[in-house]
């Protein structure tokens, strides 16, 4: 089972990803604003549905990889600090969007909330990544079964995403009302995320150049 410090930063880089804008955040944020919770939440269940299909698909065949490719879990790890380094940079950089962008959307029914929830998640590259270049940094194949440790690991994963994604559903109508009258929180809110994302970056840099030179 992974250590507890491995479980926090793996929360936090759950957290990090998840407050950062994308195509997840940002269909859930306008499909609450338009259409209300009850849609918002509907898409979610879509998107944790989707998050389920890459944490399997990433464990079944992690074991065998890291076992016949040594050198991938390396690689894996330079480019999560490199997608790391890109999400801060795009969150910093100026003109960056924030996740509460109002704008008149056409009803959608249920089925296809569900449906555009599980497709946008599945065609996420943010949800790809995190399965199969960031979580992988937080294994040790010291520490016991790679495959469990994995299943620990994207739950930890999904769990965050899921409670931070619902809470910010349930506010997302008052959040634009007020980030629209408070631009500095905007700006507050993309330093904090980049900030965050670029200390983590940085530390998955360093472990990659220690297990490179080992």
């Amino acid at each position: 089972m992974p250590h507890i410090a491995v479980l926090i930063g793996m929360a936090v880089v759950a957290l990090g990803m998840v407050l950062t804008p994308g195509p997840n955040m940002m269909y859930l944020v306008s499909r609450s604003i338009s259409q209300g919770r009850t849609a918002g939440l509907i898409s979610l269940s879509g998107t944790g549905v989707g998050f389920l299909i890459y944490l399997v698909m990433a464990n079944l065949g992690m074991a065998a990889i890291f076992v016949v490719v040594p050198w991938l879990y390396i690689t894996l790890k330079v480019v999560g600090a490199g997608y790391l380094f890109y999400l801060a940079w795009k969150t910093l950089k100026p003109g960056g969007h924030s996740l509460f962008e109002t704008r008149a959307l056409a009803l959608d029914s249920r089925r296809k909330l569900f449906r555009m929830g599980l497709t946008t998640n599945l065609l996420n590259p943010k949800a790809a990544i995190m399965y199969m270049a960031l979580i992988p940094q937080f294994i040790h194949p010291g520490a016991g079964s790679v495959v469990l440790q994995g299943f620990v690991l994207g739950a930890v994963q999904i769990s965050v995403s899921m409670i931070v994604n619902a809470a910010i559903i349930f506010a997302a109508g008052a959040i634009a009302v007020f980030m629209k009258r408070r631009p500095s929180w905007i700006r507050w809110q993309r330093w904090v995320t980049g900030a965050l994302l670029g200390a983590v970056g940085t530390k998955l840099a360093a472990d990659a150049f220690t297990s490179a030179t080992l």
